[in-house]
């Protein structure tokens, strides 16, 4: 154990990526913005955590948050083989939290998971993630090492969506449209697909926000500020994960990649008809 302390200081963080507005906004903001991301309530759980890392760090933050999980299914997930795990991303980071736990235990802690840079940050968990450059263009550096880990022999975890569930038209909760990287790099890779739904929501707030975000034109995902308070809303609830059967990266090569993409999207929508086993 280092012996070093873990913590956000949002204060740091703005003057260290945006020191030219932070060098001009008045404390009280600062402030305000330590409330809204939960700074306090998330340092906590950085001391519970302490020195673990990785799948144990997991399951110490889930047993904080009073989270308890029902897997459904896991008899479609193989101990041998080489796989892309892909859910939908109803929550925008405790669903992450939850998957890594299970597919970590699995797995014996050998699995990836494509995450935003910045959660880079989270250095207990560090260890697990693949960072994807979502606010520029994709580095060079990072790129390489997501190519490695496909080629390599950990399982590979995402959300094809990338950003996190949002309401649509009809009233229901549901990803944007997948990416075709999933597609793509199944094929390349001769990696067997195997898609997860997670049953769960944010606040209405959430996406009344990001509602209004989006008809005022504003490009900056404001509402991913929320999502900490998201996480802590949902503590001592209980979530189940349904876990479909492996889709061959062969049946892939069928139609182009976005449609392909489009197909196990659905597939993982179809997953939440299916009564429980």
């Amino acid at each position: 154990m280092s012996g070093k302390v873990l913590q956000i200081d949002i204060g740091q963080v703005l003057r260290s990526r945006a020191a030219h507005v932070y060098r001009y906004m008045p404390r009280f903001v600062v402030r305000w913005l330590e409330r809204l991301v939960c700074q306090e309530q998330l340092n906590e759980l950085l001391r519970c955590i302490g020195d673990k890392t990785g799948v144990d760090a997991v399951d110490i933050a889930l047993q904080q948050l009073g989270v308890t999980l029902k897997p459904l299914g896991m008899d479609n997930v193989p101990e041998q083989g080489k796989f892309i795990f892909v859910s939908n991303h109803p929550l925008g980071g405790l669903d992450g939290l939850a998957l890594i736990s299970l597919l970590g235990h699995r797995y014996h802690g050998e699995i990836r998971f494509l995450v935003n840079d910045l959660l880079m940050a989270v250095e207990p968990l560090r260890c697990l993630f693949l960072p994807v450059n979502k606010f520029g263009r994709q580095s060079r550096d990072y790129a390489s090492l997501i190519e490695q880990e496909y080629a390599g022999e950990r399982q590979m975890l995402t959300f094809p969506a990338g950003l996190c569930s949002r309401l649509q038209s009809d009233g229901s909760i549901a990803d944007l449209p997948w990416h075709k990287f999933v597609v793509t790099h199944a094929i390349q890779h001769h990696r067997d697909i195997i898609p997860i739904y997670f049953d769960g929501h944010n606040s209405n707030g959430f996406y009344r926000i990001a509602r209004w975000r989006k008809r005022l034109g504003v490009k900056f995902n404001v509402e991913q500020i929320l999502l900490p308070r998201e996480m802590f809303k949902s503590s001592g609830a209980a979530f189940s994960v349904r876990f479909g059967s492996p889709v061959p990266w062969q049946s892939l090569m069928a139609d182009p990649p976005l449609e392909q993409a489009e197909r196990l999207r659905q597939m993982v929508y179809d997953l939440a008809t299916q009564t429980s086993a």
